[in-house]
């Protein structure tokens, strides 16, 4: 079979081919011209196919003057174009979608732990492997120290729970204002109770050696004493009681020995001279003690019951002899213990049950009457202290023979003075009439 090499023939090439291998009449010059036509026809396939993504990129590039000199014959990219730009692959995106940038990778792909590189500026040899996560608190500046420090200080007032203290300041991060914690507590237990000063000194005491330093609170006391002066416009008798509390604290070695001598011929304010010259006073007159536990007295609940007990004796015998309320009740104040009241009632009743004439009756009456009246005794304390004396009658009638009438009267007038209920002067004993020996009897006692 002879093909035409100038013409168009009726048959394609591939058809003469095919005819050609067919018949196996393969010449060599019908060979080479065959194999010469394939490859012409793979050329022309690929033109095509690259002629599109260049007539394409030249479109969406046709602003730039230059192409990329990195891409081939430098074309500008075309974005988001998943296609081989050097006409090779086949056409799927890299890395089967688990590359490129923003990607983390093909699902269920594991990495391996990548060792840090000695070359990077940040690499640390020190912090390899021993890396450790911490919580940064910010240090509080002044104005915030004292809306902080304050409602813990008022809060331990009131629990008078030390190491609850000692938590909390572990949380904050006080910096190089921790002394003034020291100070803050010793300023608001001026202005407070004497239970306050003893709660605050105990604080001192158990907060040296954990979270603060005996130099710390030397400075906290410095500045006690430079702001004096203002502190004594709240409290005339801060003086002394700064004075107190420089020498509970020395006493309780939160303050080292050599504090006061530091103030020797230095001291230029008044006011300061008159505390360190009461500390050194209480210092030297309790020498022999290891502490000054009694400086501020044992406040509120904290006291025995009996010294209890014998301080409301002490005040009413007071008051029996001077006469002044307004005396009694400040010194029923200060034992700062309003649960037990009961027994300044009993107390009272029981002195008058014990007197001779009407003199104690009637004061004592104007007494309760006075401390019911500002509510310094409530109607529970009172009908507590009466019931007490109710009950202990038969042995008080022991000692003194007419208890039940001095009891009836002096119910009565508490009750025309509005001091106890009609309930409570309803329920007071009244002892009978008994014979005991009567004529005819002879002698003998009736059961």
């Amino acid at each position: 079979m002879q093909i035409g090499y100038g013409s168009h023939s009726e048959l394609s090439v591939d058809e003469a081919a095919l005819e050609a291998e067919v018949n196996g009449n393969w010449t060599p010059q019908e060979k080479a011209l065959h194999e010469a036509r394939l490859k012409a026809k793979a050329k022309r396939r690929v033109r095509k196919s690259s002629s599109r993504s260049e007539s394409l990129s030249e479109s969406l590039s046709g602003e730039l003057a230059d192409g990329d000199s990195h891409s081939p014959k430098g074309k500008v990219p075309v974005p988001n174009d998943r296609k081989s730009r050097t006409g090779k692959g086949r056409g799927l995106p890299k890395k089967g979608g688990a590359g490129g940038k923003g990607v983390w990778g093909a699902a269920g792909m594991v990495y391996e732990v990548e060792e840090p590189d000695v070359k990077d500026p940040n690499y640390d040899e020190i912090a390899q492997g021993d890396t450790v996560y911490a919580t940064v608190v910010p240090e509080l500046d002044e104005g915030e120290l004292e809306k902080t420090v304050n409602p813990i200080v008022q809060e331990y007032f009131e629990h008078g729970d030390t190491k609850e203290v000692q938590m909390l300041l572990r949380e904050l991060n006080l910096g190089h204002h921790k002394y003034e914690f020291s100070s803050l507590a010793v300023s608001l237990s001026l202005e407070g109770k004497a239970s306050h000063r003893e709660l605050t000194s105990r604080l001192l005491r158990d907060l040296v050696g954990k979270e603060l330093s005996e130099s710390d609170m030397a400075r906290a006391f410095d500045k006690i004493l430079k702001e004096l002066p203002d502190l004594m416009l709240d409290t005339p008798e801060a003086p002394q009681m700064l004075g107190q509390f420089i020498a509970r604290a020395i006493a309780d070695h939160a303050l080292p020995m050599a504090f006061l001598d530091r103030y020797k011929g230095k001291v230029d304010c008044d006011h300061a001279r008159a505390a360190l010259d009461r500390a050194a006073v209480l210092l030297s007159m309790k020498r022999e003690m290891v502490r000054l536990d009694n400086v501020w007295g044992v406040g509120g609940g904290l006291r025995p019951v009996k010294h209890l007990v014998k301080e409301m004796n002490l005040l009413l015998k007071e008051y029996l002899v001077s006469g002044e309320v307004k005396e009694a009740e400040r010194c029923l104040r200060d034992l700062e213990v309003p649960h037990f009241h009961h027994e300044l009632v009993y107390e009272a009743v029981v002195m008058v049950l014990e007197s001779k004439g009407d003199t104690a009756v009637k004061m004592m009456c104007k007494l309760l009457q006075a401390f019911w009246k500002i509510g310094l005794v409530t109607v529970d304390q009172m009908n507590r202290g009466f019931q007490r004396v109710y009950d202990e009658l038969p042995e008080i009638n022991l000692d003194v023979p007419h208890a039940h009438s001095i009891m009836e009267s002096f119910t009565d007038l508490c009750y025309q003075e509005s001091v106890i209920t009609k309930q409570l002067r309803d329920s007071c004993p009244s002892r009978g009439r008994k014979r005991f020996v009567s004529e005819g009897d002879g002698g003998l006692i009736k059961n």
